[in-house]
């Protein structure tokens, strides 16, 4: 059983890349950072598809968060001063706002600064 959260991410997007790396380097969460490309999603409990569609938080027992609440367990995790807004992110209606900034970002996040052509391309067909 693991110990620690597992924040999940495209490996293939700059941007995702990008801000996974600041946040590494500047909040420090406690967790394991690893690409969906990969990442044991089975054992994790998530389907490629949702991995591919959202920024993913797992939980040591499996629970699995995504989009801007995984934002929100990320700043939750790293305490100091984020975790009250990590706090925030959590409460309706900040949550729906939040919810709804992080799919805008991340269905345009090939036309963002870093975004690349592989942010845009479709997942591959499953057998």
């Amino acid at each position: 059983m693991r110990t620690r959260p597992v924040l999940v991410f495209d490996g293939d997007c700059g941007l995702c890349t990008s801000c996974v790396s600041f946040v590494e380097r500047r909040l420090r969460p406690d967790c394991e950072a690893v690409p969906w490309q990969f990442a044991d999603l089975a054992a994790l409990g998530v389907p490629p598809e949702r991995a591919a569609h959202e920024a993913l938080w797992v939980t040591p027992t499996g629970r699995v968060y995504g989009g801007a609440r995984a934002v929100a367990k990320i700043l939750l995790r790293t305490g100091r001063g984020w975790a009250p807004l990590g706090a925030l992110l959590m409460v309706p209606p900040v949550r729906w706002v939040a919810g709804a900034v992080y799919r805008l970002v991340a269905d345009n996040r090939h036309r963002m600064p870093g975004g690349t052509a592989a942010c845009a391309a479709p997942l591959p067909r499953r057998r």
